[in-house]
């Protein structure tokens, strides 16, 4: 008997290239190069987040879409998301 496949509720799916963020799917641009872009403007305008229109929920938002190219941030996103589980974990 197959197991059911575990669906995502956060992060990059790798089979399809989508953001997902809970039930929102976004695909991701195919170029590793508008990826990096897009995720650097994300977190540009996370910076600028006190201006109208823009918002500190970008910054997150643009380190999750580099986390698929970069192995720097994608190590850091992992740690944090490690930390995280186990500060749950300890709280229940």
């Amino acid at each position: 008997m197959a197991e059911p496949q575990k669906t995502k509720k956060f992060g990059i799916d790798a089979r399809t290239h989508e953001l997902i963020l809970g039930s929102w799917r976004l695909r991701l641009p195919q170029s590793r190069a508008l990826r990096i872009a897009l995720g650097a403007v994300l977190i540009f305008g996370g910076i600028l987040g006190f201006l109208p229109v823009l918002g500190f929920w970008m910054v997150p938002l643009g380190l999750i879409v580099l986390s698929h190219d970069l192995a720097f941030v994608r190590r850091q996103r992992r740690r944090l998301s490690v930390w995280w589980a186990r500060r749950s974990q300890a709280s229940n």
